[in-house]
């Protein structure tokens, strides 16, 4: 491993934890500025700038002829922002998750990735497939903004949180007295805070699409070192790479307390990977992004279960715990060694997917559906008791 190649490694985790903290800084501040609560901004702004990596990468990788490394991008990149992010950032604090995600948000990034899964069962993503991933992310970001605005005004100026509901976070911030000199001097003071706002997101996505690039070269020229194939590198190194701006900005958003942009971080950049980078990518490639065997057995049905396995887990107390994020990382870094294992034939292959599929696996689905189940008695028996007592009925947390 040459000097540059380290280099390039510990210059990218710099410019991660950077951008990632001057991203968050100046999306919380946007947020307040324009009445919409961290969760949408974390959906929309946020998931968009932090999926610029992926974007970056899956086009160049599509147009330079390497379909393995644009594929396995997307797919290990959703795989790695459930798993390896969310847990990460639940281990740092707890997360809290709002109705919104439960109701909406996740339902529609589980049903991207189905549909994703049954667009690819030809063996690859066409045109006209990538043409409808794209659109949809489109139309999904449009109703969002849409009636976050329309609930925003109807709750007041302030916004009162938006879609989500954080009304109180947001009454909660002090408000700067409004200067006295007239019209004018409110739309200057108006004025500056948005702008630093918007420029520390420009700067944080500055930072964040160079540090993946230095940390995504310097990784790949080890694994390829190794002989490691184009698909297993877009799986790990290249995938892990590009969701780093996730991490650092969903880790950052929970130290800093905006926990519901940590979750709607990871819940839109997924949505925008399928959508937007997935799509263009097959719209912009002659002949669309070729879909290997492997592929549609294996690691897309896989992404699929990580986006159905977030719904039972946000669902119970409308929040993921540490030991939940435990969990989810436990599962990244089992799934990575299979990869591993798969990729050099090792011999405990067979033993550790025996384990996988028939102990582990089965011993966690039911854990979340007993959690779940549980949890749904327990909101009922809670909503049934109000009801008796003439109390007004229990509001989610939004």
């Amino acid at each position: 491993m040459s000097v540059l190649t380290v280099l390039l490694l510990l210059g990218g985790f710099v410019a991660l934890i950077a951008g990632g903290e001057s991203l968050v800084r100046g999306a919380s501040g946007l947020a307040r500025a324009l009445g919409m609560s961290p969760l949408i901004v974390g959906l929309t702004v946020v998931a968009a700038a932090t999926s610029a990596p992926e974007l970056a990468v899956t086009v160049d990788a599509s147009l330079s002829g390497s379909p393995g490394i644009a594929l396995g991008n997307v797919v290990g990149s959703n795989i790695a922002n459930v798993l390896l992010v969310l847990g990460a950032s639940a281990l740092v604090l707890p997360l809290a998750v709002s109705s919104q995600l439960v109701r909406a948000d996740i339902p529609v990034l589980a049903g991207a990735s189905i549909l994703m899964l049954v667009l690819a069962l030809d063996g690859s993503i066409s045109r006209v497939d990538g043409l409808v991933l794209f659109l949809l992310v489109v139309v999904y970001v449009t109703v969002l903004v849409v009636v976050a605005r329309r609930r925003g005004g109807a709750n007041g100026a302030g916004g009162a949180g938006g879609l989500s509901g954080f009304g109180e976070l947001d009454a909660a911030v002090p408000q700067a007295p409004a200067p006295a000199d007239g019209p004018e001097g409110d739309a200057a003071a108006g004025r500056k805070p948005l702008l630093r706002d918007i420029g520390f997101i420009v700067v944080g996505v500055g930072l964040l699409v160079l540090g993946a690039r230095w940390l995504v070269r310097g990784a790949t020229e080890v694994a390829q070192s190794f002989g490691v194939s184009d698909l297993v590198i877009g799986l790990t190194v290249v995938a892990i790479g590009t969701s780093l701006p996730e991490m650092a900005t969903s880790v950052m958003a929970a130290v800093r307390g905006e926990r519901e942009m940590a979750v709607g971080n990871v819940a839109g950049s997924n949505i925008f990977n399928l959508g937007m980078v997935l799509g263009l990518a097959a719209i912009i490639a002659p002949g669309g992004v070729p879909v290997g065997r492997s592929a549609i057995v294996f690691d897309i049905p896989f992404m699929v279960a990580v986006a159905l396995a977030m719904l039972p887990v946000a669902f119970t107390g409308f929040a993921i715990s540490r030991m939940e994020g435990g969990v989810f990382v436990a599962y990244y870094l089992a799934y990575t060694a299979f990869l591993l294992l798969a990729a050099a034939e090792h011999d405990a292959l067979e033993p550790f997917s025996a384990v996988m599929a028939g102990f582990v696996a089965p011993i966690t689905v039911g854990w979340i559906l007993v959690l779940a189940v549980y949890e749904f008695g327990v909101r009922r028996g809670r909503a049934a008791a109000r009801r008796e007592l003439g109390l007004p009925a229990e509001q989610d947390p939004s």
